[in-house]
């Protein structure tokens, strides 16, 4: 049965990245031949992009902020928000967005699925790039004007956090996580176990005593054999069938509330083969909730 139209929400936005092409990610997808797959099940609100004319941290609040109310509408209106990046900066307007949208319900628990920790704090971090702080900030921790969009709180509390298939990070964000006890699941750990047991010790640990999740997939995750359009590639990821598989089920649990795609950058992809991906992600949400078949 369906449950309300799949609404894309494109953030048009390499601002808070090193290498600024994933601003063209977006807009590669919206108008791919692939998407035909999709259009009656999908709906694009119009693109977002940074306002010129501001200070960097300005813009980049200003966009988180724009961020979240489209989110948060979509939400209001009983759509299924999927957030397209740009980098990963955008992960800041999505789920405090999302945290507000589900405020009278309960906590948010989210799942991050990303070859690197963006634990970051301004501090911390040698080359500033917003990017790489996103999840600390959603954590209470960071740049304040960024930890503040979603209120005085933290948007997600450290207990409803899981990170997943990380394997490339610097000592100060394991530190922090560590501290306030967020699982961490490395790509070792993964290899170790299997991914479809890591899958389901995080999908525990975002689901309990929640509200609902999210799912916050950089596809650097991936192998970047087999997704290559990136900003961040880092090698021995997750092959991309077996994650593909895996993750099926959890699109079409009920309780996911938001996904959100982030760091497509075309300008490094071969093939399509990225683009590719995406598209594969968002016909098996689409499936999962009823709206082909």
């Amino acid at each position: 049965m369906k449950r309300g139209n799949i609404r894309l929400i494109g953030v048009a936005s390499g601002l808070g990245a090193q290498d600024p092409g994933c601003e063209k990610g977006p807009w590669a997808l919206k108008h791919s031949h692939w998407m035909h797959r999709l259009a009656e099940v999908t709906e694009w609100s119009d693109l977002i992009y940074p306002h010129d004319g501001l200070e960097r941290w300005t813009r980049l609040a200003d966009l988180a902020q724009r961020v979240g109310h489209e989110v948060e509408r979509t939400l209001f209106d009983g759509d299924f928000p999927v957030v397209v990046g740009g980098d990963h900066s955008c992960a800041m307007g999505t789920w405090s967005g999302v945290a507000r949208a589900l405020a009278g319900r309960g906590p948010l628990g989210l799942l991050w699925i990303d070859a690197h920790m963006d634990s970051h704090i301004p501090e911390t971090s040698a080359s500033h790039a917003v990017h790489g702080m996103p999840l600390a900030a959603l954590l209470g921790r960071g740049q304040p004007g960024l930890v503040a969009l979603a209120g005085k709180q933290p948007v997600v509390q450290p207990e409803h956090v899981c990170l997943l298939a990380v394997r490339s990070y610097e000592e100060d964000e394991s530190v922090l996580l560590d501290r306030l006890q967020v699982r961490v699941i490395s790509q070792a750990e993964v290899q170790e176990r299997g991914l479809r047991a890591t899958l389901a010790e995080a999908l525990a640990r975002v689901t309990v005593g929640t509200a609902g999740f999210g799912i916050s997939f950089d596809l650097d995750a991936i192998d970047p054999g087999e997704a290559p359009g990136v900003g961040s590639p880092e090698p021995a990821g997750l092959p991309a069938h077996e994650f593909l598989a895996a993750l099926t089920p959890l699109l079409a649990d009920p309780r996911l509330v938001a996904l959100e795609i982030a760091e497509y950058n075309p300008e490094h992809d071969r093939a399509q083969a990225t683009l590719q991906l995406i598209v594969e992600v968002l016909d098996r949400l689409a499936k999962g909730r009823g709206g082909h078949g």
